[in-house]
């Protein structure tokens, strides 16, 4: 399940960078211009993690951290152009749970996202048990069953399927995919996933979890009915896309 981010400034360039690089990891993003609107959506929409300017119009960060924090324990990461120590400390004392001032390297800033996620959610998108119709996957030991029946899968097929099963009916098109299961630093061919997922579907025959094909987009992991996939699946091309 993707992760939603919060992120309230009311610079649209700083807004406009901190959306791009969030979706580009793969995140939810909504964004909020002023601290009454970013109450409004942190109450309403229940963002996985906040990322929250101090000098807002309306209410200010500050106030926004200490009204959230009578009621929820939302992760909130600062962010300001302010480097004085004692906004600092004091957006510290009011529960914010790290603080980066401006400029920011965006990739520094995905990353404290990241291990800010980890600690508040370790039963979350990186849980070690996962589980898709009768489709099951144990991260951790790197097991695969259907139906309580064990099933083997080379390292890459693992990696692949348990992306898909992390974002079951999400569509997933090849470049995320290349990105998450073989590294942004990839060289090969896309169609690569294509082949990855024909191997996949003889593996996984007779599952009520399907891959199933997002005509020129990608791939996505659904849940049928047993025998509904198999019918379908015989008639499917398996490597268009």
């Amino acid at each position: 399940m993707t992760s939603r981010i919060l992120v309230v400034d009311d610079e649209p360039a700083v807004a406009d960078l901190l959306v791009y690089n969030l979706r580009k990891a793969h995140y939810e993003v909504l964004v909020a211009a002023d601290g009454r609107e970013a109450l409004r959506l942190a109450r309403g929409a229940a963002p996985d993690l906040i990322l929250l300017d101090l000098m807002l119009p309306e209410v200010d960060g500050l106030d926004v951290c200490r009204e959230l924090r009578k009621t929820s324990a939302v992760p909130i990461i600062m962010i300001t152009a302010r480097d004085e120590e004692i906004d600092r400390v004091v957006g510290l004392e009011l529960g914010a749970d790290d603080y980066v001032a401006k400029p920011f390297n965006p990739r520094e800033l995905v990353a404290r996202v990241k291990a800010v996620l980890r600690r508040y959610h370790p039963g979350g998108p990186e849980a070690s048990l996962v589980q898709v119709g009768d489709l099951r996957i144990d991260a951790a030991r790197r097991e695969v069953s259907v139906a309580e029946r064990p099933v083997v899968l080379r390292a890459r097929e693992f990696d692949l399927l348990l992306a898909f099963a992390r974002n079951p009916e999400i569509v997933m098109a090849r470049d995320r995919l290349l990105s998450e299961v073989w590294g942004y630093d990839y060289l090969g061919d896309s169609r690569t996933i294509d082949v990855h997922v024909t191997w996949l579907r003889e593996k996984l025959a007779g599952s009520t979890a399907r891959i199933k094909t997002v005509w020129g987009v990608g791939y996505k992991l659904v849940v049928e009915e047993a025998g509904e996939g198999t019918k379908k699946q015989g008639t499917e091309p398996r490597t268009k896309g």
